[in-house]
């Protein structure tokens, strides 16, 4: 996908700003085999390939990019269960203090 095409990211969650939000994708390189439909699939531009020894594999370049908060989709992509999030129950234990400490 072109950058121009991505669709835009969101500064803001909730009134939050988007890098205060622990919310993005994990890769246990344990598991992943770096077919790249992660990086295909995200269209906030999320991943992108990096190239190590003649070897690519996908990284999560832009964490921040990861809107809306709590998609899962690239988890749900992933062939071998190599991506995962934080809890989400967690993360909107995160918000909701945030959200205080702002009022």
């Amino acid at each position: 996908m072109i950058e121009d095409e991505r669709p835009q990211v969101e500064d803001m969650f909730e009134g939050i700003p988007r890098n205060k939000i622990p919310w993005y994708p994990i890769i246990d390189y344990d598991k992943c085999i770096s077919c790249g439909k992660c990086v295909e699939y995200c269209a906030f531009g999320v991943y992108e390939f990096e190239e190590k020894n003649g070897k690519k594999k996908s990284v999560v370049k832009n964490p921040y990019n990861c809107t809306p908060v709590f998609c899962r989709g690239c988890e749900e992509i992933c062939p071998v269960g190599a991506i995962t999030h934080p809890s989400e129950e967690e993360t909107q234990k995160i918000i909701n203090r945030l959200k205080e400490e702002k009022a």
